[in-house]
């Protein structure tokens, strides 16, 4: 390289001079002919990286970075760019500690507690994302962004005084800020200022400045703003609007010949349980928890209210919904053939997949020792086989909701995006989703030794503190009084789901029979949904 020293130093000083000028193009262009020419530089690997990225090569773009990493490592502006580049190939937990790296090396790099902090909140540690916003507003006080997502989180969590003085803020430094513009129509619809929430949204539906995203969760706000204005016909079609926009941009992610979709798997997991014999019980393992509860079912089910009740217990450590079985997940449920290894795993591998299941959530901060752990996840439905074989003395509790309401609810809201949430984006295939989860559920309590108890959502909030001695009877859990506060208790860590707004208003029967408003919208899945409503004994 010292043969390309003076000409690499002119190089860099034009680049220098593009980047002050903001002529972003251009640096890349110099750097990408500098590269040619055999120079090497970690600004130069950097700024290749991004064409990469705009042309959607994504792996050659992560490949320069770690090129450009080798050659500095401490350079937090790579490490906070190898970070972006994981978040963009959705690997969220490496791309959080790249930037917790770059933060590392530099504490006063303001771009990298920013990025920190969307990662923590796609993750769904909602706290440490606040608390990295709020360090980004300390290193750089003037900037609108970290301001508009303290207001969106804190419009998420249902904290309106503090979501309307941040959003506020945000737009006294940017008057068109999108986020904080979403946020402040939150605010106003929460006060039942309706008609300035949908002021708000349309003015960011009719702004150049706003991406496809960000109009399709305008759409999404202005459905809710209708609803709570009961014009359900409008309210509907808002919500359709947004589900279609988002659908449209992640079309290629989800779908595709190379694709596997939901239900497709789905499909293939029911077959091979309604053909297989029986799964016998396998011995349980040493699990540092001194009881093990699993809450799933399907989204929008209740399970959150649950989950949060359980909490009050001081005997008791929740997962929020953090996940545990991404191991046994890749080793075991990709395939027929991978199931059979597992349905025939010996007591070793067991026990090393349990091992992994606790060191992730340790990992991730929830401590089991000694307590009673509540894993909450109603995706984990699909994961039963694994539940049952690596951990035979766990009891699960089952949640249940008028199946209308869940697909209505779950169509109504905005989900990070994955390939199960994916299918929520239509009607249509929100009920055969849940369709489908209900006829697998089915046949795995059939098939696999669990112990089981179903719970109503609508018994639940009917009768809290008798449906929840049940439970606690159920997962051996002993009483306390507390368990019926839970709305009221100052929180260890803010909800991450969407119930959260819901959560702290406590227990309500506002979500009961939603479905009725929308009910001409859902006629064509009502085949679908009705036997499921007539088996968990709700009238048709």
């Amino acid at each position: 390289m010292s043969d390309h020293l003076p000409e690499l130093s002119v190089t860099l000083e034009k680049i220098s001079a593009a980047l002050a000028s903001n002529d972003i193009p251009q640096a890349v262009s110099l750097a990408r002919e500098a590269l040619d020419r055999g120079n090497e530089h970690p600004l130069l690997f950097n700024l290749r990286a991004l064409w990469f990225e705009n042309q959607k090569q994504n792996r050659e773009a992560l490949a320069d970075l770690r090129r450009a990493q080798k050659l500095a490592p401490d350079d937090p502006t790579v490490l906070n760019a190898l970070g972006l580049a994981c978040a963009r190939a959705d690997r969220m937990a490496e791309a959080r500690g790249w930037f917790a790296d770059a933060i590392e090396r530099e504490p006063r790099f303001a771009p990298a507690h920013f990025n920190h902090g969307w990662a923590s909140e796609e993750l769904g540690d909602l706290d440490v994302a606040r608390a990295s916003f709020l360090a980004h507003t300390r290193l750089a006080p003037d900037h609108a962004d970290p301001w508009s997502r303290l207001a969106a989180l804190s419009a998420r969590l249902g904290e309106w005084d503090a979501a309307r003085t941040h959003a506020v803020h945000a737009l006294s430094l940017d008057p068109d800020h999108v986020t904080a513009r979403l946020a402040l129509a939150s605010c106003e619809a929460a006060a039942k200022n309706f008609a300035a929430a949908r002021g708000v949204l349309d003015g960011i539906l009719a702004s150049a400045r706003a991406s496809a995203v960000e109009r399709a969760l305008a759409l999404g706000q202005k459905g809710d703003v209708l609803h709570a204005e009961r014009d359900y016909d409008a309210a509907f079609e808002s919500y359709a609007a947004g589900n279609r926009q988002i659908r449209e941009i992640n079309l290629d992610r989800f779908t595709g010949p190379d694709v596997q979709t939901i239900p497709q798997y789905l499909g293939w997991l029911l077959r091979y349980f309604e053909k297989s014999s029986p799964w016998t019980p396998a011995q349980a393992g040493f699990a540092p928890a001194r009881g093990h509860v699993f809450i799933l079912g399907f989204p929008r089910s209740g399970t959150t209210l649950l989950e949060e009740a359980l909490a009050a217990h001081p005997g008791v450590v929740t997962t929020g919904e953090k996940d545990g079985l991404a191991d046994s997940v890749l080793a075991f449920m990709g395939s027929p053939a991978h199931l059979d290894r597992f349905k025939n795993a010996s007591p070793n591998t067991l026990e090393e997949y349990r091992a992994a299941y606790w060191r992730r959530l340790e990992e991730q901060g929830i401590n089991a020792k000694d307590r009673i752990l509540i894993d909450k996840q109603p995706y984990n439905t699909m994961k039963l086989p694994l539940i049952a074989r690596l951990f035979p003395d766990a009891r699960i509790v089952f949640a249940v909701r008028d199946p209308r309401d869940v697909v209505l609810s779950c169509f109504r809201r905005r989900f990070r995006m994955n390939a199960s949430n994916f299918e929520w984006l239509t009607i249509e295939g929100g009920a055969r989703f849940y369709d489908s989860t209900m006829r697998l559920a089915d046949v795995l309590r059939s098939k696999l030794p669990l112990s089981v108890k179903q719970i109503r959502h609508e018994d639940l909030i009917a009768d809290l503190p008798a449906r929840l001695r049940e439970i606690c009877d159920f997962a051996a859990i002993p009483w306390v009084d507390t368990l019926t506060a839970f709305a009221q208790r100052p929180r260890e860590r803010a909800i991450a789901t969407p119930s959260a707004s819901q959560i702290v208003r406590g227990v309500n029967q506002e979500g009961v029979g939603q479905w009725r408003n929308y009910e001409h919208h859902l006629r064509g899945i009502l085949p679908l949904l009705d036997p499921w409503a007539a088996r968990f004994g709700y009238p048709l």
